[in-house]
């Protein structure tokens, strides 16, 4: 497929590679220009391009930047086909993004996203730790395969996005429309946690949103304490903190 990605972070550059390494036409586009895209995004054949570029003439958009960003984008992505995929990566974190008052009341991510942009979106990868996403893909069928929740409603948005996220390595799973999504956001069970096929459904069953808030919360409180804004832990760090705050 012919798929345009906007943000080269740690998302968004390894989609980049993930899919154009399985055959898609990927471009790549981040905010400061085609020279400052990371030379690991284009290492299996994806291209740098500017933001213009990528939404232009391809079948699916993904959008891998900050959430607060993502209402910039409107007037990028106003011009694309009805049925032009767009999916979501990202997640609202308070203590990243401004407050968001629609969110904080109950919206799920998604749904304010599809309100700020004006069309139908998919939701996913959001769930999957960057090093994960980028170190523990494996081929199908595999016993310990990761799933990754998808949230769409559109049809062809959801079995495009599924088919999307098994060729980066992932089992994808059908978790139900946008406006179910807050159940894959952070601070959920299904968060970071590295959860198998058959243990996603129960997961994303017990999520409760006020709770996932509250532990998001603290996560973000223990990750200041550690690190500095913008560092990307190693895999263990992250995947443990989310086992202990958000799966019990």
């Amino acid at each position: 497929m012919k798929i345009g990605i906007l943000g080269s972070g740690h998302i968004g550059r390894t989609l980049a590679r993930k899919l154009a390494a399985t055959g898609h036409e990927a471009k790549v586009a981040n905010s400061r220009g085609p020279d400052t895209v990371d030379a690991d995004a284009l290492s299996t054949g994806a291209r740098a391009v500017t933001k213009e570029e990528a939404v232009s003439g391809v079948e699916v958009v993904i959008l891998s930047i900050p959430f607060i960003g993502i209402p910039a984008l409107a007037p990028l992505l106003a011009g694309l086909p009805v049925e032009t995929v767009v999916i979501d990566t990202s997640n609202y974190i308070t203590a990243r993004d401004d407050k968001i008052a629609e969110i904080e009341d109950g919206m799920a991510d998604s749904v304010w996203v599809t309100k700020q942009l004006g069309r139908p979106i998919a939701k996913a990868w959001n769930s999957i730790y960057s090093v994960t996403l980028a170190e523990k893909g494996k081929p199908a069928g595999h016993t310990d395969r990761i799933a990754a929740p998808v949230a769409a409603d559109r049809r062809r948005d959801r079995d495009v996005t599924m088919a999307l996220v098994e060729d980066t390595g992932f089992d994808a799973y059908d978790a139900g429309p946008i406006a179910e999504s807050w159940r894959q956001q952070t601070g959920s069970p299904s968060y970071c946690t590295e959860v198998t096929l058959a243990e996603l459904p129960k997961a994303l069953a017990s999520a409760d949103l006020a709770r996932s808030r509250r532990r998001s919360d603290l996560a973000s409180k223990v990750y200041s304490e550690r690190f500095e804004a913008g560092h990307n832990p190693g895999g263990d760090f992250i995947i443990q903190l989310s086992r202990l705050l958000y799966a019990v």
